[in-house]
């Protein structure tokens, strides 16, 4: 009788952490399971690359921005040169064997997200600290849609309801200013959907992601609707809200913070202030004064003396601006503008009504971002810089 030892069905694994912090990891493949992956590592500071024709329209959004460079073809020898750590992601099996094969060759730790077995590397599944608990299978049991607003970015900044619909979700429908870094918590076999709307490119439309969240709910699913921010501040909540109720649709909405309020406060600035202003008011800047379709009264916003916060304002500020002074505020009222706010890389850059579009333009501002315009934008000035919930000196966040 033979007592050679019998082969495993898998190797044993040895548990440890990889300290990424501004080394260079390849992800190869640009689709929602590219994408989880990349956002985990954002979170740990990496300097990502992603090799793929294509992307999904929030990761586009994000090499857009440079937050993740991009080599715009399909992978080819050579790309894993200099990683410390590479992602096979496509989801073609002869693709990911063929980056497994040269991360072997170079000594470079590989995670293959559809073949764990096959893996140099495997990443644990997070931990979720109870949420959520057992869960019935989804056959044979009523859908129902809850709408998540996932807070201004830091993924810390999420209600712990929030986090408890998202770990018990069977479908995530999620937008590109959503922290992604919560897929984290969950399920394993959850599908996510990107419905970003970007500004000026790619969309999915509101009637899909209406049809999308009716249609997932109705095969039995539980589904989030993940959200920036709070789903009812200028962020079509509502709207989805009562396309779920035409349906017969059971649905929950679960707040979130909102980035008009907290986005200045983790920069230093209160919207408020004893002694100062006695009101805040919260405008859409995505359409500029005098534009037909627009709702806003700039007459009377131009009258106010409190604090007048813009979301969705970067390219229209010179526009606002100018209606503002038109209208009464003066033109060295102090203006702050704070980008990709509670997140590592938040930026606060500081000027004035008469000099925002200027300022903007030689800031190289982008969206997202969030600008305040009153007296309270003074009270900091002088001040050191107040570090956000992303801790800046790791992921290299500046504040001017």
């Amino acid at each position: 009788m033979s007592t050679a030892p019998q082969p495993r069905s898998s190797p044993a694994v040895h548990p440890v952490g990889l300290r990424l912090l501004a080394r260079r990891v390849v992800v190869v493949g640009g689709g929602p399971t590219a994408h989880q992956e990349i956002t985990g590592l954002l979170a740990v500071g990496a300097d990502v690359t992603v090799v793929s024709p294509a992307l999904t329209p929030a990761l586009d959004a994000l090499a857009t921005s440079g937050g993740v460079s991009w080599i715009r073809r399909v992978f080819a020898e050579g790309d894993l040169d200099g990683a410390w750590y590479a992602v096979a992601a496509t989801g073609d099996a002869d693709v990911d064997a063929a980056v497994a094969a040269e991360a072997d060759s170079g000594r470079i730790f590989c995670t293959r997200t559809s073949s764990p077995d096959l893996s140099s590397a495997l990443v644990q599944a997070a931990e979720r600290d109870g949420f959520g608990g057992e869960r019935a299978p989804a056959d044979g049991r009523t859908g129902r849609v809850v709408l998540v607003g996932g807070g201004p970015g830091d993924p810390g900044l999420i209600t712990v309801r929030g986090q408890q619909a998202l770990s018990q979700a069977d479908v995530v429908v999620v937008d590109h200013l959503a922290p992604w870094p919560l897929q984290g918590v969950l399920r394993p076999g959850a599908e996510v959907v990107d419905a970003s709307k970007l500004p000026r490119g790619r969309s999915m439309a509101q009637e899909e992601i209406n049809a999308l969240l009716v249609s997932h709910a109705r095969a039995g699913k539980r589904v989030v609707r993940l959200k920036g921010g709070d789903p009812f501040v200028f962020g079509r909540g509502m709207e989805e809200l009562l396309a779920c109720a035409a349906a017969d649709v059971p649905v929950d909405v679960v707040p979130g913070v909102t980035s008009a309020v907290a986005v200045p406060a983790v920069a230093g600035i209160p919207v408020t202030h004893r002694g100062l202003t006695h009101e805040f008011v919260v405008v859409s800047g995505h359409l500029p004064p005098g534009h037909p379709q627009s709702l806003v009264d700039w007459s009377a916003i131009g009258r106010l003396r409190g604090t007048v916060v813009v979301l969705m304002g970067v390219e229209t500020a010179p526009a606002i601006a100018a209606a503002l002074i038109d209208h009464g505020r003066q033109p060295d009222t102090p203006v702050a503008v704070v980008t990709e706010g509670t997140t590592g890389r938040q930026r606060t850059v500081r000027t004035t009504l008469a000099d925002l579009g200027t300022t903007m333009a030689e800031e190289h501002v982008r969206p997202p971002a969030v600008w305040v315009v009153g007296d309270v934008v003074r009270l900091t000035e002088g001040l050191p810089a107040q570090p956000g919930p992303c801790d800046p000196a790791c992921h290299g966040a500046r504040t001017s």
